[in-house]
């Protein structure tokens, strides 16, 4: 059985030159926990951007991988995205392996199972251990398919869109 590392410790240094926007895209990917993703408009949510290809971006430019786990970031339709700047074959697929050696599969180019998406808000650092085991078994689902035809109540919205 593998080690399980932690991102937590890793610190950015400051001998490398990365932009104040790079440096929170980075330190709010690192909170990734493994076998979780995340996506990019929820990174870009977490750090207050209102551009998710500016996360994008931001990733491609990545110079500390594996500590600051860009692969663990995906589309919001639940499709791999982008690895390393690329939408190739090769890239995705090594961003793929990546992910299934975590235990996050695809099925048909979407993520196989929703629940592992992780909100930023997903595990408040205050949470009792408690809290955490009900938000992981109650974790939220979006569609992967569209909505039914007509305008949905404000509750029924997809919190992504």
């Amino acid at each position: 059985m593998m080690a399980r590392r932690s991102n937590r410790r890793f610190r950015i240094p400051s001998v490398l030159r990365v932009t104040p926007f790079q440096a929170q895209v980075y330190e709010a990917v690192k909170r990734i926990p493994r076998g979780w993703v995340s996506t990019y408009h929820l990174v870009a949510k977490a750090i207050g951007c209102g551009s998710a290809q500016a996360v994008g971006q931001a990733l491609r430019a990545n110079p500390f991988a594996p500590h600051v786990p860009c692969h663990r970031v995906i589309a919001s339709n639940g499709t791999l995205g982008g690895f390393r700047g690329s939408r190739h074959a090769a890239a995705c697929q090594r961003k793929r392996q990546l992910l299934a050696q975590e235990g996050i599969l695809f099925r048909q180019g979407r993520l196989a199972d929703p629940t592992r998406i992780f909100t930023f808000s997903t595990f408040p650092s205050s949470a009792s251990s408690a809290e955490k085991s009900s938000k992981k078994k109650h974790a939220r689902r979006w569609p992967l398919h569209r909505p039914p035809a007509g305008r949905p109540e404000e509750t029924d919205r997809h919190p992504l869109s």
